[in-house]
């Protein structure tokens, strides 16, 4: 039997939660799980959501279980009432929520809660998100838990402490005249720029970090809390429908390549991808990370199975070396014997194999250090580096983290000590739901800017990033996912398997190549974000009784792996979020790819290219085919465009050519700069 349409989508039968439109004069907002999202006044987003939040003692977000839900929407308000219980097998906590938008534009949102066991939390509480458009560096009131009001701004490049703490209020203007004023109550709130895990947005959240964490709620302990948002001036008129068409408009060059693009190597899968190296070569990446970490027993055996991989694939191999540099007591050491201990075990593990880039990390800047805290004992970046220089002499050596750009901008390092800067990503820590997960593409031009205005100008590379959680900076370990469910810190994300996982990985590519980002590693090999199919310790729908090769982002990846170095043009989209494009320039013209981010068709309208010659596309009508043979995008027939109009599936990605664009502009396809 063939996949269903919720496998091809999202990898899981999971349903898709509904969202509710709430409306009344010229509020809206969408009802999501309990929670809002899109507060849009007059068509112009004054709040990306509000949320009311249950997490446990590893920061993993409970979903509700919602009962009695009521909705009413009247001709000048509207109401929302349920109960909600968030629970494991070792907790629970149950609470009752009230929601109410009136005609002036106001909104309100209280809860009522209660733990109905001891109840263990790193947070239980409101959740306030301001969206980024419009919002990133414009002015801000403050006004904190005192009363005292400050005038000051959003932050423009990425802040890695909290920019505002003890907050009671914080106004902005959404249009010319036009303030909404959001009022939070019940407990001290502080604001993190969410944007260093990806998020879209600015977080105000309930009890300051500084506060311990986790706590514990007595069984009977009760909390209440509420948030009121408050318009002032006369809200503009309503934005355009969402239905409405997309225009990209194709530019000139950017001034920069595409990245060159690589994949991740777990040590626990590299023989799955040597039996397999037909279609990984085939993909045709430049270089493979290869990750390797003497704590979890990886020895020379691990970094030979490495280089012989990367010699089999003709790509180049780069490793990933953790540093453990702890003591007998396995706690971390800043001891200089220790360091040249450890690295010098990491060289000899290496015997044979030639890395001309290594990046290294100690093991205590895996996990993660709030700000205000002091970082656990360890060397310093001059040692480390150092260090990895001797051990490895003919290689370029970086550094940076093997965490996410979190742990990098708390953490920056000497820009003049590297060769290159890097750091991973994960687009789900926060939230497991489909809408934020697509989200934090948005956030990404944030972290691209703010790593190049501390890099010094070195190379960006861009290290790990996958759906699928590899390790968790924030806890024990990723959450194990027996249920196959969407969820935030999932060690294996169903999404991965689904076309929406490979819109996303588009959508990156998209962005990072927007960016000028040198270099750019995403899912890997074979594993939980393989983009090879391979029997795994978990249950994969379909794909099991499939004879499958590869997964849909098998296909992203090799389509923009024969990209690399090609000049990048300048693109605009009308409604980025919905949708991303990418154009360079090639021999024979351009290349286009088009992705639509959204759950609905949409039809793109493609401007500045004078005729699209013909397009490919991965959607549900050739999810099969082009699950079942990894040469799908090389074999499969290309549909001929009359017009510059090209409509998308849901969660389609497409490969547009046009043999003319070349030369009717003068462009010759040179490749662009090398990639240092």
């Amino acid at each position: 039997m063939g996949p269903s349409r919720s496998i091809e989508l999202f990898g899981t039968e999971e349903p898709v939660g509904e969202l509710v439109l709430l409306r009344t004069g010229p509020l809206q907002a969408r009802l999501d799980a309990g929670n809002l999202r899109y507060i849009t006044v007059g068509g112009k987003e004054a709040l990306r959501a509000i949320a009311f939040l249950v997490r446990d003692r590893n920061w993993g977000t409970y979903n509700p279980a919602i009962a009695n839900l009521e909705v009413d929407q009247g001709a000048d308000s509207f109401t929302v009432t349920y109960d909600a219980v968030c629970s494991d097998p070792d907790q629970s906590f149950g609470y009752q929520a009230r929601i109410e938008g009136r005609a002036d534009g106001s909104l309100s949102f209280e809860v009522d809660g209660e733990a109905l066991s001891d109840f263990v939390t790193n947070r239980t509480g409101f959740v306030v998100l301001h969206p980024l458009e419009g919002v990133v560096g414009r002015p801000v009131t403050v006004e904190h838990t005192d009363g005292d009001v400050v005038e000051s701004r959003f932050p423009e490049l990425i802040d890695p402490d909290c920019p505002f703490h003890d907050i009671r209020a914080l106004g902005h203007e959404i249009a010319p005249g036009v303030r909404v004023e959001c009022r939070m109550e019940g407990d001290a709130f502080e604001m993190e720029d969410h944007r260093n895990w990806m998020d879209a947005s600015y977080k105000t959240y309930v009890r300051p970090l500084a506060l311990p964490w986790p706590y514990r709620f007595a069984k009977g302990e009760r909390t209440r809390q509420s948030v009121a948002m408050t318009l002032h001036g006369k809200p503009p008129a309503a934005a355009v429908s969402e239905g409405s068409e997309i225009v990209v408009t194709v530019g000139g060059p950017a001034g920069h390549a595409m990245p060159r693009l690589g994949l991740a190597v777990p040590a626990g899968h590299v023989d799955a991808a040597l039996a397999q190296a037909d279609p990984l070569k085939a993909a045709g990446v430049g270089f493979l990370v290869c990750h390797f970490d003497p704590r979890k027993g990886h020895d020379a055996t691990v970094l030979q199975a490495h280089g012989r991989l990367a010699a089999t694939l003709g790509a180049e191999p780069v490793l990933e070396a953790v540093v453990p540099c702890l003591d007998p007591d396995r706690k971390p050491s800043a001891d200089p014997s220790i360091l040249k201990r450890d690295m010098a075990a990491i060289r000899d593990a290496a015997a044979g194999v030639s890395f001309p880039r290594v990046a290294v990390t100690t093991a205590s800047d895996l996990k993660s250090t709030l700000p205000g805290s002091a970082f656990p004992p360890g060397p310093t970046w001059e040692a480390l580096i150092a260090a990895a220089r001797e051990a490895f002499p003919s290689a370029e050596v970086g550094g940076g983290t093997f965490s996410y750009f979190t742990e990098l901008n708390r953490k920056r390092p000497p820009a003049e000590l590297l060769d290159f800067v890097c750091h991973t990503g994960l687009p789900l820590v926060h939230a497991g739901d489909d809408i934020s997960f697509l989200e934090t593409l948005e956030a990404l031009p944030s972290i691209f800017r703010s790593v190049r205005a501390f890099a010094g100008g070195k190379p960006y590379w861009v290290f790990p990033t996958a759906i699928s959680m590899r390790d968790n900076p924030y806890g024990a370990a990723p959450a194990e996912n027996p249920r196959n469910i969407r969820q935030a810190m999932n060690r294996v994300d169903p999404r991965e398997r689904g076309l929406i996982g490979a819109a996303w990985y588009s959508g990156y590519l998209a962005r990072a190549a927007q960016a000028g980002v040198d270099a750019v590693t995403l899912a890997a090999v074979a594993g939980p974000s393989g983009v090879l199919y391979t029997r795994q310790d978990h249950e994969q729908p379909w794909f099991d009784e499939a004879d499958a090769e590869v997964y849909p982002h098998y296909h992203v990846i090799a389509g923009h792996a024969a990209l690399q170095g090609a000049a990048v043009h300048a693109v605009s989209i009308s409604a980025p979020g919905a949708a991303q494009a990418l154009a360079v320039s090639m021999p024979d013209g351009v290349r286009l790819w088009l992705t639509n981010l959204t759950s609905s068709p949409r039809t793109v309208r493609v401007m500045g290219i004078p005729a699209i010659h013909d397009v490919l596309t991965i959607d549900e009508a050739s999810f099969e085919p082009a699950c079942r043979d990894a040469r799908w995008r090389t074999t499969a027939s290309r549909v001929s465009v009359d017009s510059g109009r090209v409509t998308l599936a849901a969660y389609a990605v497409a490969e547009l050519r046009c043999a003319e664009w070349a030369a009717r502009t003068g462009q010759t396809g040179v490749r662009a700069r090398s990639h240092g």
